[in-house]
């Protein structure tokens, strides 16, 4: 089998360091850069023949981290929040231009694809319905990329009815959590993912990291890697 060269950008962050040590022990991968604030990006991934590079920043800075991987000829898998619809058309356009392609990720978690895939069968059936999500005090942005997300996906499953109202919660004591909320006449339904520990995130590294070096064009969402 042969091995899957990574450039992890902002490999000192939470997410970073993390995603850095994971696949430093996982078989099949090797971290050939771990690059931070200040360095030229283009130029690092090129020195270091990176296949697929990990944007783990910070929100507002995918997208153009992704434009600055693939004029490098390298692969982004775009792990921080904040990239628009308008932003990946254009993503998606330029990786095919150039024959690559990548993942944008809201959450590497398998646990929020499965509650995702279970609340959009709930909405069908039960359409109203808002979302609460919790976060410890040091995260920045609120609401969070995977709350939007979950908004955006029960919204296109709910034509006509608007947007999903979002709720952040930003306290000490909270890690990640994300409950989605449905409610009808005489009852309610709740969903909720309840995350501890970036551990979570492994087996959605190692599976977006896979998918994003043969996809062709660049996509939003973990469920494109479970699909392949």
């Amino acid at each position: 089998m042969s091995t899957l060269r990574i450039a992890v950008v902002g490999a000192r962050g939470r997410l970073g360091a993390h995603a850095a040590d994971h696949y430093d022990r996982s078989p099949g991968f090797e971290v050939v850069a771990r690059i931070e604030r200040g360095v030229d990006l283009r130029a690092a991934l090129r020195d270091a023949r990176a296949q697929v590079a990990l944007d783990a920043t910070e929100a507002g800075l995918g997208a153009r981290h992704a434009r600055l991987m693939l004029e490098a000829g390298v692969r982004p898998l775009v792990g921080t929040s904040g990239v628009t619809e308008p932003e990946l058309a254009e993503l998606d356009a330029l990786a095919r231009g150039l024959g690559l392609g990548g993942l944008v990720v809201p959450n590497f978690s398998l646990g929020i694809v499965l509650l995702q895939r279970a609340a959009l069968e709930f909405a069908r059936h039960m359409p109203q319905v808002e979302i609460i999500e919790l976060h410890h005090e040091r995260k920045k942005d609120a609401p969070s990329g995977t709350a939007i997300d979950t908004a955006r996906k029960l919204a296109a499953a709910r034509p006509g009815r608007g947007e999903v109202p979002i709720h952040s919660v930003r306290l000490p004591g909270h890690y990640a959590h994300q409950e989605v909320l449905f409610g009808a006449p005489g009852e309610t339904l709740t969903l909720r993912h309840d995350m501890a520990s970036p551990e979570a995130f492994g087996p959605g590294l190692l599976l977006a990291a896979k998918h994003a070096a043969r996809a062709v064009g660049v996509a939003r969402g973990l469920e494109h890697a479970l699909a392949t």
